[in-house]
């Protein structure tokens, strides 16, 4: 693929991305306009228990355009509030005024703010010691909306600039306040916010689905050049084979695989994960290391490439044998050297890298790639377990991990490895690792979008194993 279309299935895939959070940040504003609205066409938050054991409730500062300079929307919206004392026969008061006011009044009572609303239980708070409240807050004459009596006390405020508090006490300032608290929100615009966001995904995904078709369409073959008279053919170098990609990875299926050894694989494979882990940690700082000596050299450290490439290999041979493949019962060696064992792994050694790709390619160009892999990986949960409404217990994994799951299901009951179910799982590997290949700036050869099942790879040279020792 050449870098132009790269670069454009990159671009295609963000616009992508784009278009289908307009479509559904769209979606869901016209679900809410025409749903979720009450007859005054407002919004509604859910009802939060809110408690004091001082003598008032507030919000603390709501800053809306309060600096000069700061835009401002205008009259886009309308808000509305509504409190009920937990005791039906207890006079609330639900008040709204300016920041400075509400503070100088509420200076030295005792008190809480709100500082965060979870769900309507879970309330934080922020306490003021203190003593009563010298006047009633009906007495107050900042209020710009105010409601008070028993029963449910309801304020509507045109949202105007500046910096704002919500007070909540009992009318008659006695201490204890509980109440239930509700807050809606009325937008003039939101249906139309809804529909522009719409028709924004809509386009952008258009573009998208255009970029992406020029980006996958074959590149327009120039004709030969035809030798003059007398001269000699150029003759053109030998070309790759179709589809080879310069990383071979390689499982051999073994036929007389354990029904039930699977269950105790990975418990068997944590002295390989403990090992794992460092080596994992020596390769992410090396591949650091050799970022900087292709930005300036254009060559991968050969000593670095291979150490690399053993944990890579190392990696392979221990997920074939015990989660990504179950291809077979042999435990895996303690080494980084290409062995003869029933999962192999290699990399080309490139002789030159470009500089200026080195950049990019790891973040940028492999974003399509990244996606697909995280759908292999990560993307499928398969059970999920609630205890006592606290903790949730959830066993998942990509696509891989779904289909080794039925393998080793149809391995347990039938006592055979679905040869097809193998090779669609080693295409996915494949994948994989090419990927990870290519982001560790391995090679500059872009992972091609295509699955190569099968345990061996047809179309790349086979992995040589090393000479016995003698």
């Amino acid at each position: 693929m050449q870098a132009g279309k790269i670069i454009g299935a990159v671009v295609a895939v963000i616009l992508g991305l784009v278009a289908i959070g307009m479509l559904v940040g769209g979606a869901a504003l016209l679900w809410a306009h025409t749903t979720q609205r009450d007859a005054d066409g407002f919004l509604k938050s859910p009802t939060y228990e809110l408690e004091s054991a001082g003598y008032a409730l507030t919000s603390g500062d709501i800053d809306l355009a309060s600096r000069p300079g700061d835009w401002w929307p205008g009259d886009l919206a309308d808000v509305r509030f509504e409190a009920s004392a937990t005791d039906e026969q207890t006079a609330v008061f639900l008040g709204i005024g300016p920041s400075d006011d509400v503070e100088a009044y509420l200076a030295g009572v005792a008190r809480d703010e709100v500082t965060r609303l979870g769900t309507a239980s879970d309330v934080e708070y922020r306490s003021f010691s203190g003593t009563a409240p010298a006047d009633p807050p009906e007495a107050q004459g900042f209020w710009v909306a105010s409601a008070a009596g028993a029963g449910t006390q309801t304020i509507t405020w045109d949202v105007a600039a500046g910096e704002w508090s919500i007070v909540v006490m009992n009318a008659d300032t006695a201490p204890i306040v509980t109440v239930d608290f509700i807050a809606g929100a009325r937008i003039g615009i939101l249906l139309a916010i809804g529909i522009v966001t719409l028709i924004s995904g809509l386009l952008f995904g258009i573009a998208a689905a255009a970029l992406l078709v020029w980006a996958a369409s074959p590149a327009r073959r120039e004709p030969a050049a035809v030798p003059a008279a007398g001269e000699p053919a150029a003759v053109a170098p030998a070309a790759a084979p179709a589809g080879a990609y310069p990383l071979t990875i390689e499982g051999t299926l073994d036929p007389q695989l354990s029904r039930g050894l699977w269950l105790v694989k990975w418990l068997l494979a944590i002295p390989h994960f403990i090992v794992l882990v460092f080596l994992w940690a020596a390769f992410a700082l090396l591949t650091i290391a050799a970022f900087f000596a292709i930005l300036f050299t254009g060559r991968y450290p050969r000593g670095i490439f291979d150490f690399n490439v053993g944990v890579m290999r190392w990696t392979w041979r221990v997920s074939y044998y015990s989660y990504s493949a179950l291809g077979t019962d042999q435990y895996p060696p303690f080494t980084l050297q290409d062995v003869d064992y029933p999962a192999r792994l290699d990399v080309a050694y490139p002789e030159q890298l470009s500089r200026g790709l080195v950049l990019v390619k790891w973040w940028l160009l492999a974003i399509p790639h990244y996606i697909v892999v995280g759908l292999f990986t990560t993307g499928v949960v398969w059970w999920t377990a609630d205890f006592d409404g606290d903790s949730v217990l959830e066993l998942g994994g990509g696509l891989i991990g779904l289909l080794v799951l039925i393998a080793a299901l149809a391995l347990l009951f039938t006592a055979r490895y679905p040869r097809g179910l193998f090779d669609l799982i080693m295409g996915l590997n494949r994948w994989v690792y090419r990927v990870g290949a290519y982001a560790s700036l391995m090679r500059d050869e872009y992972p091609p979008f295509r699955l190569d099942v099968g345990g061996r790879e047809e179309t790349a040279p086979p992995v040589v194993p090393p000479p016995p020792n003698e």
